[in-house]
């Protein structure tokens, strides 16, 4: 183990068979042993893990991003026009989510302590397939942001919520990897949105004459009923913690637990208070990915929300906007897939957050200076490129360096509440006096991906400084004169921990 580990836990374990073993970890007589395990056995129990915990919630992520973008798929089939979304009206629509979206974010994550990821985060998926399937039927502009912001209060909790869950499975240098494939799953659903919505908008209509269901309606209809049977499935599918997985044999489960309680040297189950709350909130590291994550939502988020209407406006097709939206989305998904694998191998984070963002800049210049529509789509491939890897990037960044259960559930609360502000930024970047070139929007989006390039390289500096203040003893003074207990509650301050740069 590296020096972010600590002192290796004593585990009661007894031998439940009377024959003897000449395999490490098995424990004989009354005396407590030391828990060892082998690198090859570790692999095995990750190998488990990664199969049945990762696509459960990648799905249920992509469910998430998808019941949320799937308004701009809809604006271009006819919502516009139907609902009266004159002026600014779309604009305010979008924002209202994302005021209700924030507001739920931390709070979601205390609440998921005492529930239990099990049952929380199923319920929310439900939720939000609810008010995904009843959007279909709103009426008007002021139905609509109703049924935004009742979204908003159903899915501020899933991102965060499945960020703190993953790190309750997973080693610091194993998260990004894991959060880059569910985060990912944003990037899947514009891809799966625009194919989605092309079919969906084409059924017949259908329903009662007071309440027709045709165009629009179907994506918002369907979307959400699949949704909906997804998350009554769920439940009988997730794992609550690693001691209690059933796919892991009772020595596996106690690896699987033991692993994550010596690299993070706290209480694995420990509530929430409100010094853990300052603990995330004052963390420069956690500052640093929490306004790293805004200006990336500025980008992900308008991106993701406007895509479809940008092509739109190049004088194409609403079928042929919704179709040529899918291919940037799936570069985006195995660029950000890539990224984060390597980051894991690496153990690096800050490199790749502070480069990739390049990509944005050489995308949105293009697309706020040419006229050319071929080269402006070759535009959004570098953008979509470059924006998507920082989202996982900066989540599993301050997920990594911010130690104990209680301090990581606040933080991915904290991270994901902040970035979710550059969210409320971004529904304003793209509006219908701006259009077709939209040069307000590109430029926003452009200044806002050169401040993220700038706050990642402050992050590897600060990271790298501490590391080396904590390995001159600089930071010893920290536990002078405290009891083995005192020192585990001080987390990512304890002078033996160390940051991921």
């Amino acid at each position: 183990m590296d020096k972010s580990d600590f002192a290796a836990a004593r585990v009661e374990v007894r031998d439940p068979s009377p024959t003897s073993s000449d395999e490490k970890g098995v424990f004989r007589g009354d005396e407590p042993e030391l828990l060892t395990w082998t690198e090859e056995e570790e692999r095995r129990i990750r190998r488990k893990l990664d199969w049945r915990i990762v696509p459960l919630v990648t799905l249920l992520y992509l469910l998430c991003f998808l019941d949320r973008a799937n308004v701009g798929n809809a604006r271009i089939q006819g919502m516009a026009k139907d609902l009266n979304l004159v002026g600014y009206r779309f604009n305010w629509a979008l924002t209202v989510f994302y005021f209700t979206y924030t507001a739920v974010e931390i709070p979601s994550n205390a609440v998921l302590k005492y529930v239990g990821p099990k049952l929380w985060i199923p319920f929310l998926v439900l939720a939000f397939g609810i008010v995904s399937m009843c959007t279909a039927f709103v009426q008007s502009f002021n139905g609509l942001c109703v049924a935004r912001a009742a979204l908003g209060l159903a899915e501020g909790g899933v991102m965060p919520g499945i960020a703190f869950f993953l790190s309750s499975f997973y080693r610091r240098g194993e998260l990004l990897f894991r959060v880059g494939i569910f985060v990912s799953a944003a990037s899947m659903a514009g891809a799966f949105g625009g194919l989605f919505a092309t079919g969906l908008a084409r059924i017949p209509r259908w329903g009662t004459d007071a309440t027709p269901i045709h165009t629009w309606r179907n994506i918002f209809f369907f979307e959400g009923l699949i949704t909906i049977a997804v998350a009554i499935a769920a439940p009988f599918l997730m794992q609550t913690k690693p001691e209690e997985c059933k796919f892991l044999s009772p020595r596996e489960q106690l690896i699987a637990a033991e692993r994550l309680a010596r690299e993070h040297r706290a209480k694995a189950h420990e509530v929430v208070k409100w010094k853990h709350v300052k603990m995330a909130v004052f963390n420069v590291n956690n500052i640093v990915c929490a306004f790293g994550f805004f200006f990336v939502n500025v980008t992900v988020q308008s991106f993701s929300l406007f895509l479809p209407s940008i092509l739109a406006d190049l004088g194409w097709t609403a079928t042929r906007a919704q179709l040529y939206s899918v291919p940037p989305y799936i570069v985006a998904c195995l660029v950000s897939i890539s990224i984060a694998f390597i980051s894991d191998r690496t153990k690096l984070r800050g490199i790749y957050l502070a480069t990739f963002p390049l990509l944005c800049v050489i995308g949105f210049t293009i697309l706020r200076v040419s006229n050319n529509e071929n080269l402006k789509y070759m535009a959004v491939f570098f953008s979509a490129a470059g924006a998507f890897p920082g989202g996982p990037g900066f989540l599993s960044w301050g997920l990594n360096n911010a130690a104990g259960p209680a301090v990581r559930a606040v933080s991915g609360g904290y991270i994901v509440a902040i970035g979710s502000f550059g969210a409320i930024l971004a529904t304003w970047t793209y509006v219908l006096s701006d259009a077709p070139r939209y040069p307000i929007g590109h430029t926003i989006n452009l200044v806002a991906q050169v401040i993220v390039a700038c706050l990642a390289t402050f992050g590897i500096f600060y990271v790298v400084r501490e590391n080396k203040a904590r390995a001159a003893g600089k930071r010893d003074h920290r536990i002078e004169g405290m009891s083995e207990e005192d020192q585990d509650e001080l987390g990512y301050r304890h002078p033996e921990f160390r940051y991921i740069p």
